[in-house]
């Protein structure tokens, strides 16, 4: 993993700070610590901040009108009966939910991609997601999300693997990780059935043999939007 990243970086000290890193990721990041000075300066901002957060807070006296809805509300003897509320009051409340349930569900509307048909995230040997992968009518958008270096001389190439384990090449990753692989009519074809994308190392320019040569780095299922 990539641990320069600053937002991956900023992120780990967050759950760090925070306490929900597991045990054996903590381990790796308090070994990360002893050797990575602007790691522990990152940290201690987090902790700054979240020990901010703990100080006490000042007495201050309850407003008299507040202790006496409190009395009134405890002695049995005093009798409150709420007024009515006129029916324009009911008709704001329910525009009101009614705003909110709208809002709600443009905001998922806004947030499915329309475009992609199926979407995969492949995943590390250590579990850590590292490459987001969405299927488009011919094409697959690839985002890294925290690759490991490669070699000038060498090269990711992505792999479907249907049910008959038979591994078919859908393209060579983009160097930076990010960026689109064409596909042709019989790439396409093969995104219709249950798979998974594999992602292997290769020599530059991929694999010479039409299957993986190299070791498999990043591995995920396919699954429709």
């Amino acid at each position: 993993m990539n641990y320069q990243t600053t937002a991956l970086r900023r992120a780990l000290a967050a759950d760090y700070a925070i306490g929900l890193m597991p045990a054996t990721a903590r381990r790796r990041f308090d070994a990360l610590l002893l050797e990575d000075a602007a790691l522990r300066v990152e940290l201690g901002h987090w902790q700054d901040a979240l020990a901010s957060l703990t100080g006490s807070v000042p007495e201050r006296p309850v407003p008299k009108h507040i202790w006496a809805g409190i009395k009134a509300r405890i002695e049995p003897q005093a009798l409150h009966i709420p007024a009515k509320k006129p029916f324009w009051m009911n008709v704001r409340l329910w525009a009101a939910v009614f705003g909110i349930v709208v809002a709600v569900w443009l905001g998922v509307l806004y947030q499915r991609d329309p475009g992609a048909q199926y979407n995969a995230t492949l995943m590390a040997t250590n579990q850590q997601p590292a490459l987001q992968i969405k299927a488009y009518a011919d094409y697959l958008q690839v985002e890294p999300l925290a690759l490991a270096a490669v070699a000038s001389t060498q090269t990711l190439e992505l792999w479907a693997v249907p049910a008959d384990g038979k591994p078919v090449s859908l393209g060579l990753v983009p160097v930076s990780g990010e960026g689109r692989i064409p596909l042709s009519k019989a790439q396409r074809a093969l995104l219709s059935a249950p798979l998974t994308l594999a992602v292997s190392l290769e020599p530059q320019g991929g694999s010479p043999t039409g299957q993986p040569t190299g070791p498999v780095l990043y591995q995920g299922q396919l699954a429709s939007l």
